[in-house]
This record gives C-alpha cells, structure tokens and sequence, in this order.
C-alpha cells in the first residue's frame, strides 16, 4: 500500500485572519496534495479556529483522495464546530461533490466565482479525467447486457432458492446493506440472505481474524448452511446484478466496501473508490478465502484499476466462471 509519509510533500499556502484560516488548494486535488490538505487542516483544527476556509478558485480537478480529505476534514471540525467553507467553486468539482453526496454537509460560498487557471503567472497544468472505466461506453453497455442476462437466471432461480432459505432459517429471503462505490457514493447492496436474522447483533461475539476495519472470519457460524452453499457458488450474489443494471456497480470492479470500514479509511485507501464497485475482480479470483488482510484487498483493487481494460474484465469474469464451476471458492 502506498505510504502516506512518502507522499506528503505538497505545502499549502495558508492566510490566518481574525479567527478565519484560509487554505489556498492546488489546481489538481490527488492523493499527494490530499494528504497535505488534510495534515494542514488538523494543524490548523488544534488552534480552534471558527471557520477554515478552502479556496477552489484554482482547482480544476479532484479525485476519490480529495473526497476522502473533505470527508476526514469534516469530522473532527464539527465535533468542535469549526465551519469548513468553500470559496470558487467550478461546475467540474461540484459535480464531484454531488456524485460523492457531500454538498448537503459541505458550505459552498455560491457568491464566490471560480478564477479560470489561464493566468500568464499560472503553471500550465495537465487536465486529469476520472478513470477511463468510469467514461467507458463499451463497459456500460456490457454491464447493462450482462445485467439483463444476470436477472433472468436470477427470476428463474429465485423461487428455489428463497424456499431453501425460508426452509433453512426464518426471515426475509433477501438482505441489503450500506455499501460505498465511486467517489464514496452510498448505495443500498442486495444479496441473497446468507446469514441468520440477527448477525450483527452477534457479529460482536466472532473474532476478527484481521487486525484491519474489514472484517473477516473464515468460519464464522452466523452463516447458515444454505447460505454457505450460496456463498460458495455465489449464488447470494444475483440480485446484484440490479445494482449493476442500476449504475451503481459494474460486473468487474473493486470489492464495495461497508460504510463503517471507509470511514476508517487513511487517505491513500480512497484511491480504491476512483471506479465503481464490481460483481467480482482480482480480489475474487485470486481466492477470496485466503485473504484475511485489508491491505492486500486494497493492492489488488489498484493493481485492477492500473491493468484495466475491456479485455482484461473479459479475462476476470472468465476467471470467475471457471473459479464457480470447479466450486473452489470457498465462503468469504
């Protein structure tokens, strides 16, 4: 995992006044530049000051770090209500904002106008994109294919299924949760119940078998034994392929977190959220049984975002078909 101490090299350009901090940011907020920002904004916190102002005039460009800058910024400044402002916001970075649900928590100076970056005493800097999975046409147009062709083996296979849990443990036959995809976007999960009713409420009593917030148990007992079955042939997986019919995930991507594992996120780990969430990827076809630490979930999420390419997804769900065939995927 990339270091967050190497990174952090970029200086901001800070202006104090009567109580006010005035944080001036760079024109692209990446991971170097969020890890400053967010180191400079807890210097500036311990002096308590009222507000803290992040000036945007300059940035053109923001990235799933930036996100989680604002978002590990925002905490600790409203347990001491401290006001984080923008200034000079552009239509791009709002976007962003928007895509990451931030604007209802963010103050936005809608009176302030972004100043354009083509000032002759501005450096020129390279216009970034979001990552090119994201903008991909041909991968939108096979996740809705594939989307369709996942929902009708899901209606057909729904019936049975829902009976053998019903039959196996009371409850409801299916089960959502709180997952974040791009840019830390929430959206609400669903999967074929594999647990019993109550497993949070017990999810106290089973050992984590990784010192990480990804939790993990290789023989966790809350499963029920048609729902290992499920999860062993991830078959609990169907209904998301509405999630990926809806946008919201893709059939090939990184594995979508739960909301109390990101906000435990260090600024580096963002990065993972610059694509959207997938039915499978490299942390599922290199075993999902035998990873029991975070970090390398998090190093093959990246290492998929650097391979990616329409082939290479080919390639991941191949790998993922040949993996449920020969029934070697262990329960998670």
């Amino acid at each position: 995992m990339v270091s967050q101490l190497s990174l952090a090299k970029t200086k901001l350009q800070v202006t104090a006044l009567n109580g006010v901090s005035l944080v001036h940011l760079p024109a692209c907020l990446t991971l170097s530049e969020a890890i400053s920002l967010e180191e400079t904004c807890q210097n500036l916190l311990l002096k308590q000051p009222t507000q803290i102002v992040l000036d945007c005039s300059q940035t053109i460009f923001i990235d799933s770090s930036g996100v989680g800058a604002l978002i590990n910024i925002l905490k600790p400044a409203s347990k001491q209500q401290t006001l984080v402002v923008l200034w000079s916001v552009n239509s791009r970075i709002r976007a962003a904002l928007s895509l990451a649900l931030l604007n209802p928590f963010l103050i936005i100076d809608s009176e302030t106008e972004a100043v354009p970056l083509a000032a002759p005493h501005q450096p020129k800097v390279q216009l970034l994109t979001i990552h090119p999975s994201v903008d991909s046409r041909t991968k939108r147009l096979i996740d809705i294919l594939g989307a369709l062709l996942g929902l009708v083996i899901t209606a057909v296979l729904f019936l049975p299924i829902a009976v053998a849990i019903k039959l196996n443990s009371p409850g409801p036959v299916l089960f959502s949760q709180i997952r974040c995809g791009l840019f830390g976007k929430t959206f609400r999960l669903w999967k074929f119940r594999s647990m019993i009713v109550n497993d949070e409420e017990l999810k106290v009593q089973v050992e984590n078998q990784i010192k990480d917030p990804f939790f993990k148990n290789r023989h966790d007992l809350r499963i029920t034994f048609i729902g290992r079955f499920l999860r062993q042939n991830s078959l609990d997986k169907l209904p998301q392929f509405w999630n990926v019919l809806k946008g919201e995930m893709s059939l090939v991507g990184t594995r979508p977190p739960a909301l109390d594992e990101v906000i435990c996120y260090t600024i580096p780990m963002w990065q993972r959220l610059n694509v959207k969430p997938g039915l499978t990827g490299e942390w599922q076809t290199n075993g999902r049984s035998r990873i029991f630490n975070l970090e390398d979930v998090m190093n093959l999420d990246l290492s998929y975002q650097n391979k990616w390419s329409i082939l290479y997804d080919f390639q991941l769900l191949f790998k993922t078909l040949l993996i449920i065939f020969k029934r070697n995927n262990d329960a998670k």
